[in-house]
């Protein structure tokens, strides 16, 4: 097959997400004899390359308005779509979802995947969150066959869209730990001795109240904040503010490869305070490292079924500090950390989901 993609602000290390999600996926796909095309924005994929592990890199314009990014550059490479005349275009997220009828009309037979209700972020205006909505109508309506990540947007799609979709789960691969060292000496990072929250610098990830939270602590352990803003906004710079007033606080940037290897690795506690996920991807990593966990209890979280004790009650700063402190009292036992890694293996297996991806192909085909 011949697979066009489009929603997903390029691979590979590009922050996000979809863009972590298309970066795991589609070179298996590859592998497995298909040719995928995938539809980057200029503004975030500047050099000019052409092939990445087998998948062609279709660089198209997009404005650096973020409120325009991502519906002109999926209009530009749905045209480009039609002249590859590929026999699947796969759009991601709802925003891009909007032009799921324009791809139709093209002639294109369309996999949408719903990465989650993204009119819930909160750095979208009412216009904003009422285009995602209608892209997450029109997608739902419109495209040939739709895929899910979780079982909370299957339910979204059952009632909005009246229609039954694909459940394909996120996933992560299997990490080797790192036994290096050098990328937090060059920060200060003791090894074993921080918390570590990796996230982008926009207010749903819920990083001002595990600031907070964590400056109510008595401990000498350090915060590690690893990520950063796409654009640089008044929320991003009062967090790095927030940030540079407190010593034990560090912020690393967007980090890949074995530096995000090296701090995953060596963390005490892992914590998530989102307000909205799709599946976090972040805490499904975590989790392959075998490393405890603290996360909010949006219904995202929830369905991976964590322990009662590894919730906090999203919003609620005093309960979020109460569950550090007790859960940084205690460490998992070798027997726990397999447990954690094995049910990763089992089912947020990217292997198994390239499989079940390009079976939803099959079907529209």
């Amino acid at each position: 097959m011949k697979i066009f993609v489009t929603g997903t602000r390029g691979i590979p290390d590009i922050p996000g997400g979809v863009e972590t999600h298309c970066e795991h996926l589609y070179p298996l796909i590859v592998d497995r004899g298909h040719d995928v095309l995938l539809a980057t924005r200029s503004t975030y994929v500047t050099d000019n390359r052409v092939f990445w592990k087998g998948v062609r890199l279709i660089k198209c314009f997009s404005p650096g308005a973020k409120s325009l990014e991502a519906i002109v550059h999926t209009f530009i490479a749905l045209l480009k779509a039609r002249l590859y005349n590929p026999d699947v275009v796969h759009i991601h997220a709802v925003g891009p979802a909007l032009l799921t009828p324009l791809a139709r009309l093209l002639g294109l037979k369309v996999v949408f995947t719903n990465h989650g209700p993204d009119y819930d972020r909160q750095k979208w205006g009412k216009l904003a969150k009422f285009a995602l909505r209608l892209g997450e109508k029109l997608g739902g309506v419109w495209a040939n066959e739709i895929i899910v990540i979780s079982d909370v947007i299957k339910d979204i799609i059952r009632k909005r869209c009246h229609r039954e979709s694909n459940l394909v789960y996120n996933g992560v691969p299997v990490p080797v730990l790192s036994n290096n060292f050098d990328f937090l000496d060059k920060f200060n990072i003791k090894p074993g001795k921080y918390l570590l929250a990796v996230a982008r610098f926009v207010p749903e990830k819920g990083l001002t109240d595990l600031i907070k939270a964590f400056q109510g602590l008595e401990s000498d352990l350090q915060l590690v904040i690893a990520g950063d803003a796409d654009h640089e906004t008044a929320y991003s710079r009062d967090l790095k503010k927030r940030a540079a007033n407190d010593e034990r606080i560090v912020l690393t940037g967007y980090i890949t490869g074995d530096d995000l290897n090296q701090i995953f690795s060596h963390a005490r506690l892992f914590v998530l305070p989102s307000y909205h996920e799709g599946l976090p991807i972040a805490l499904l990593e975590a989790m392959s490292y075998g490393l405890p966990v603290l996360v909010s209890d949006i219904p995202a979280n929830k369905e991976i079924d964590l322990p009662t004790e590894r919730y906090f009650c999203c919003g609620d700063l005093d309960d979020l500090r109460d569950k550090m402190r007790k859960l940084l009292k205690r460490s998992l036992s070798d027997v726990e950390k397999r447990d954690l890694r094995d049910r990763v293996i089992t089912h947020y297996n990217w292997s198994r989901i390239a499989d079940q991806t390009i079976a939803v192909y099959e079907k529209i085909i």
